[in-house]
C-alpha cells in the first residue's frame, strides 16, 4: 500500500523527539508501490529516512520524507554452514538480529540494540563491539531514481569505511533507494568477544550461542546508553577520531602529565592511524553531564547528546554540539565530526 500524508508531524518518527514536520510523507510497502510514486510531483527535496535514529532535524523539512515499509526476511541460499539471507529495507535491524539468533546464525549479534532499519544500516555502515555491518553484507538492492530501474550494488562497490559508504557521497545521495540487503551469516561457531568488556561479561561461559552474545551486548548497552523511547537521543553523536602517530603521542604525553605516569589513553590501531574514543576526550574536557537549555551530554556516556527536557530545540542541540567540538579542539587539537546527520 502507498500512503501519502501532507504536513506530517515527525515528532514521534525521529529518536531525538524534535518537534518538527515535513511538507509531505510517503510510505511504500512493496516494489510495485515504489514504482507508483511520481517523484517529480512531490515537494522537493525528497529524503529517504529509516527509523529516524541517526538524524537531527534542524528545522521543519520543506520537502518529502520517504519511508520503506518493505518487511521480509527470507533465505536466499544455503551452502554448508553459510546462509545468505535477504532482508527488506523496512525491517527493524534489531528484529533481524533477534531472528538470526533464534536461527542460531552467527554474524549480527554484536550489533544488537543499535536502533534503525536494515536499509539505513547499509547506508551508515553501523558498527559496535568490533563488528561493522559491512562484514556481513553481500550486496544491496536498490531503485536507481536516475534511470528508474532496480539495480544491485555489490559490497565492493559500496566503498564502505568508518560510518561511510557510496550512498553518502554528495553526488549519489538521494539517487539510490535501498529496497533490500543480502547478508552472509554462518552456522559455524564464531563469537567475536575481544572488543570492550564482552568477554568479561561472558567469563563464566566457555561455549556460547549467538543469543548469549546478543544478551551480553544488550546488557552492556542498556547499562550505559539511554533508551530513545524514554530520553530522546540519536545514539553516538560523534565519530571516534582517527589520529596520526604524532597526534596520539602528544595526547598520550598530556594524559600522563595530568593524570600520572601510569595513566592509560584508550585506543585502537586501525588501518590509517590510531582511533581514540571521542567519549574519552569529551569527558576529559569536563563535558559529561553538561546541560545547555533542554539539551545535555548524557551522564553515563558522553558520546551521546540527549533531549534532557523532552522539549529541547534543534538550536539547543546544535549549541551543545558546537561547545563540545570547540572544547575538544582547544584541549587536544583534534576536531570531532558528528556521526549524526543534520537535516
Amino acid at each position: 500500500m502507498l500512503t501519502i500524508e501532507y504536513n506530517k508531524d515527525l515528532s514521534s518518527l525521529n529518536t531525538f523527539s524534535m518537534k518538527v514536520s515535513c511538507a509531505c510523507y510517503v510510505e511504500y510497502d512493496s516494489l510495485e508501490d515504489l514504482f507508483k510514486i511520481d517523484f517529480d510531483s512531490l515537494p522537493q527535496p525528497v529524503k529517504h529516512m529509516g527509523g529516524g535514529s541517526n538524524l537531527l532535524f534542524t528545522s521543519d523539512f520543506k520537502g518529502t520524507i520517504l519511508h520503506s515499509g518493505i518487511k521480509f526476511i527470507r533465505l536466499d541460499a544455503e551452502h554448508d554452514d553459510e546462509c545468505l539471507i535477504e532482508v527488506g529495507s523496512g525491517v527493524t535491524f534489531d528484529d533481524f538480529i533477534d531472528w538470526a539468533c533464534s536461527m542460531r546464525l552467527w554474524g549480527t549479534e554484536n550489533l544488537s540494540l543499535i536502533p534503525g532499519e536494515v536499509g539505513a544500516s547499509a547506508v551508515q555502515n553501523i558498527g559496535a563491539y568490533g563488528v561493522e555491518v559491512k562484514d556481513i553484507i553481500v550486496r544491496v538492492n536498490c531503485l536507481d531514481r536516475k534511470i528508474m530501474e532496480l539495480v544491485t550494488i555489490e559490497k565492493a562497490d559500496c566503498h564502505y569505511g568508518y560510518r561511510e559508504s557510496f550512498f553518502k557521497n554528495e553526488d549519489k545521495e538521494g539517487r539510490f533507494i535501498i529496497t533490500s540487503v543480502l547478508f552472509r551469516l554462518t552456522r559455524e561457531y564464531s563469537p567475536r568477544l575481544d572488543y570492550g568488556n564482552l568477554r568479561s561479561v561472558l567469563q563464566d561461559r566457555t561455549v556460547y550461542a549467538p543469543r548469549d552474545v546478543r544478551d551480553a551486548v544488550i546488557a552492556i548497552r542498556n547499562a550505559k546508553l539511554p533508551d530513545p523511547k524514554q530520553l530522546g537521543n540519536a545514539g553516538s553523536f560523534f565519530k571516534n577520531p582517527v589520529l596520526t602517530r604524532g597526534q596520539f603521542e602528544a595526547i598520550e604525553a598530556m594524559n600522563r602529565s595530568e593524570n600520572g605516569p601510569d595513566a592509560v589513553l584508550p585506543h585502537y590501531e586501525v588501518e590509517n592511524g590510531i582511533k581514540v574514543p571521542a567519549a574519552w576526550m569529551i569527558e576529559r574536557c569536563g563535558f559529561k553531564g553538561l546541560r545547555l537549555g533542554g539539551a545535555a551530554v548524557y551522564e553515563k556516556q558522553p558520546l551521546v547528546i540527549v533531549n534532557a527536557s523532552g522539549e529541547a530545540t534543534p538550536e539547543e542541540i546544535i549549541a551543545l554540539e558546537r561547545k563540545i567540538i570547540d572544547g575538544v579542539k582547544a584541549k587536544f587539537g583534534v576536531e570531532l565530526h558528528p556521526e549524526v546527520e543534520h537535516l
